[in-house]
């Protein structure tokens, strides 16, 4: 298994927006409200997103997911703004077990949401707090 690197995003990072889920059912409408804070505009079904803001909801929707599947609710989901840098960190109540890249899954087995997030964006890391276990990616501002 694949070890991500450990430390925070970057620390000038502002918070633009936060979201909290108690169970797979909320994971649409964060897709929606995340990508109405990425571009202003209200998504309707079926609607292409630009690349960025696709990225984004596509790993948002992976990490949420994780962390509803293996964490401890609530998640949380923040997204953040750094100089050159929209930085997305989802956080679950779960101390007690290390985030791992699954690179020996058989395809269709589940488990590529960190390898999604790996793939797609510029960084990925993974840090705790006293109460979460956070998982960070960030992605170029543009």
């Amino acid at each position: 298994m694949g070890k991500l690197r450990t430390s925070p995003p970057s620390p000038q990072a502002t918070e633009l927006r936060r979201w909290e889920l108690a169970d797979p059912a909320g994971l649409r409408a964060l897709r929606a409200s995340l990508h109405q804070a990425l571009t202003g505009e209200r998504l309707i079904d079926g609607q292409r997103m630009g690349e960025v803001p696709e990225l984004i909801v596509l790993v948002a929707t992976e990490l949420a997911t994780n962390a509803l599947r293996h964490g401890i609710p609530p998640t949380i989901i923040r997204l953040l703004a750094a100089d050159d840098a929209l930085i997305l960190d989802v956080a679950d109540h779960d101390l007690s077990s290390i985030p791992e890249l699954a690179d020996t899954r058989p395809l269709g087995a589940g488990g590529r949401g960190l390898q999604i997030a790996t793939a797609v964006s510029l960084q990925v890391g993974w840090y705790a707090t006293d109460r979460t276990k956070n998982i960070w990616a960030s992605f170029a501002r543009r």
